[in-house]
């Protein structure tokens, strides 16, 4: 008896879940750390970016427990990591209800809260509740519909409202990650297959250089619009002007025009576009405050990406150079160097062996482990609706059949553990290539407060969905036991509506699989001239002038022949990218650091190649068959001369003087149509 309840003791079990989370919480804070300054960032923005990630990120340590421990009769000693009934209950509340309200009203609130322009924390708070009245009303109509159908279908009660709420959650979060998943099952691997090739890499990233670089331009312009427009508002000094002097400084404190336009790109042309209104309103100046942060910041992130595809492009560069040398030299570190590139324990032989051989074969290798992936999960989608025991994440999680209800032990839970991980990263990895985000975007350590909390959110929003979507591919004699399905599952099915759109959507994942594996969105853009939804490589793109490969080639080879910080990396480490605070009422100027030898001021080229070049030779490896077939008989057919009997041919045949001819050879050149009908050349003609 004593051994058995040694044995059946949750000690073991709670000390590794604790130690667990501490793990979860390390690693929410390293990634809070490389988008976010966390010194600079204010308190109201970390805390609850925080508590989003870490709590659905604890999500997938809950269910593969949830999934051991609803067999407790069995053999205990043969289980994984379990814990009581009570404590899972306890844990599936809080996380989610923080999760529920985090996503729905705390998030969106302190979202609009940070991007709003107003200086004072009510005006702030008040924007962030206008802002958010139209979102909330939606989702209360949309409630009220629900309610109506749950109440005739279920009966009034509270158990019915609570239902409603957490099944019109679901179904939401549902969709939008049916979507990003679809994609992303199919967008990680075919990545992977792309940069095992490693020419076809640097093709890509040359092909997307122009892309890249005429967004920089364009948000360094329209910063330098916003900045002017200060400028000009900074010199009226009487007027409505007169009410707002310390706002109107404390912008002018902030901007910094001279610095705004890296040195490598030349000055604009034009005078930037000013437009200032007769009269100076809080309201005017809280959204031209709005739009110089948020352009700040798009500068910064196009800066970022930039820099990183130079990067990018000389670690590629020298990795097919070294295909003749046999080595690869190891040079000044880069900020965006990973931690292997950091190592210096490899020669240069062995970095060759590495970066040539493993590193493509090794991507090889992982893009069809997770195409294999991919297929399962898709499978299992589809196939849950018609017979779960063919589910393969069923048949790969639970190994224990002999058991009256299946049981699963540490290696299934480690297994679970993974399928929730690769679904959560195929539909999150998804939210970066979608272009429908409002120009939302993470930047290593300048990330905008209001970008943060929108991705946070996303990822709160979409992990509660994607884990009980696993656990439905499993079968219900496994999931129906689980503390997990008895607090949330029971009130999705409250309904018959609910019951079959949880059991036959998740099949409709064949639709964004299908759409990125044909390249669908393409075909939509070239139909209907409405597309790219999501970005897709454009590896067609050929001649000059249009984005094409050759252009990106010398746009980076024009970045790195000027002293910018990728081209000498040994003379400075300073990071270009100006760090824009995301504290609101912090009005401190901002510096920007530009060392001389990152940006030469003044250079004699344009910042882009001439958009209407003479048309340039296509390259052989470009043309296809018909093409160079097509080629080969033009310039034969040039190449022959026109025959002297053939040349004189008309020079013997003279014009009657009936048909206007005076007996003189005329030039050919001169004659007239007309002519040939008593037509003079003055235009007469004879009768």
């Amino acid at each position: 008896m004593v051994n058995l309840n040694a044995a059946s003791s949750p000690i073991g079990s709670e000390v590794f879940s604790l130690i667990a989370l501490l793990a979860i919480s390390l690693v929410v804070l390293l990634i809070l750390r490389h988008y976010l300054p966390l010194r600079t960032t204010p308190a109201y923005l970390l805390v609850p970016i925080f508590f989003a990630l870490s709590l659905p990120a604890s999500i997938v340590l809950l269910v593969p427990i949830d999934l051991a421990s609803n067999a407790r009769d069995e053999d205990v000693g043969s289980r994984g990591i379990w814990l009581p009934d009570r404590v899972l209950l306890v844990s599936w509340r809080i996380t989610y209800w923080l999760t529920f309200a985090l996503t729905w009203f705390i998030l969106p609130i302190l979202a609009e809260y940070a991007d709003a322009g107003y200086r004072d924390p009510k005006g702030r708070l008040l924007f962030s509740l206008r802002a958010n009245a139209q979102y909330q009303a939606l989702l209360f109509g949309s409630g009220l519909l629900g309610m109506i159908y749950v109440f005739i279908s279920s009966g009034a009660s509270p158990t019915s409202l609570k239902g409603l709420i957490m099944a019109l959650a679901y179904c939401w979060g549902l969709i939008l990650a049916i979507y990003l998943m679809g994609h992303g099952l199919v967008a990680i691997p075919r990545s992977l297959f792309r940069s095992a090739n490693i020419s076809g890499t640097l093709k890509r990233i040359q092909s997307k250089a122009p892309k890249v670089h005429e967004k920089m331009e364009d948000a360094i312009n329209k910063l330098e619009d916003l900045e002017a427009q200060v400028a000009q508002l900074n010199q009226r000094k009487t007027g409505s002007a007169k009410n707002f002097k310390d706002w109107i400084e404390e912008l002018a404190d902030e901007s910094h025009l001279p610095e705004s336009r890296p040195r490598t790109l030349t000055r604009r042309l034009s005078d930037p576009i000013v437009t200032v209104p007769n009269v100076i309103t809080e309201r005017y100046l809280a959204d031209l405050s709005r739009q110089i942060t948020r352009a700040r910041h798009s500068r910064a992130r196009y800066l970022d990406e930039w820099d990183r595809l130079v990067y990018e492009f000389v670690e590629i560069r020298a990795v097919i150079d070294s295909a003749a040398s046999k080595k690869i030299e190891l040079g000044q570190v880069s900020p965006y160097s990973s931690i292997f590139d950091r190592i210096t324990i490899l020669n240069p032989y062995t970095r060759y062996l590495f970066k040539y051989h493993l590193v493509p074969y090794t991507r090889m290798f992982l893009g069809c482990f997770f195409s294999l992936a991919s297929i399962c999960i898709v499978w299992s989608e589809i196939i849950k609706t018609v017979n779960p025991l063919f589910s393969i994440i069923s048949v790969t999680v639970v190994h224990h059949r002999d058991s009256e209800r299946g049981q699963i032990g540490f290696a299934g839970q480690v297994i679970a553990a993974c399928w929730i991980l690769y679904m959560c990263a195929a539909a999150l990895t998804s939210l970066t290539e979608v272009k429908v985000w409002r120009g939302r975007a993470l930047v290593r350590r300048n990330t905008h407060g209001e970008s943060a909390m929108w991705y946070a959110m996303q990822v709160a929003k979409l992990s509660v969905p994607l884990s009980f979507n696993f656990l439905t591919c499993l079968t219900p004699d496994i999931y129906e036991y689980t503390i997990f399905y008895n607090f949330l599952g029971q009130l999705i099915n409250l309904t018959p509506l609910g019951s079959w759109f949880d059991l036959l959507f998740p099949a409709f994942i064949l639709v964004p699989v299908c759409a990125t594996l044909f390249n669908l969105y393409g075909k939509v853009k070239n139909w209907i001239g409405f597309g790219g939804v999501i970005d897709e490589d454009d590896e067609d793109q050929r001649g000059y002038g249009t984005g094409s490969w050759r252009e990106g080639r010398d746009l980076i080879e024009r970045e790195l022949q000027g002293d910018s910080s990728l081209g000498r990396l040994a003379d400075s480490s300073t990071d270009r990218r100006s760090h824009v605070s995301n504290i609101p009422n912090n009005r401190t100027a901002p510096t920007v650091s530009v060392p001389p030898t990152e940006r030469r001021e003044a250079q004699a080229s344009s910042s882009r190649p001439n958009r209407n070049p003479p048309p340039a030779e296509a390259d052989p490896d470009d043309q296809n068959f018909f093409q160079l077939f097509g080629h080969r008989v033009k310039n034969t057919l040039e190449g022959i001369e026109t025959p002297k009997w053939l040349q004189n041919s008309g020079e013997g045949f003279k014009r009657p003087k009936w048909l206007g001819g005076d007996g003189d050879e005329s030039n050919p050149s001169e004659s007239n149509f007309t002519s040939w009908f008593g037509g003079r050349r003055d235009g007469r003609v004879r009768l």
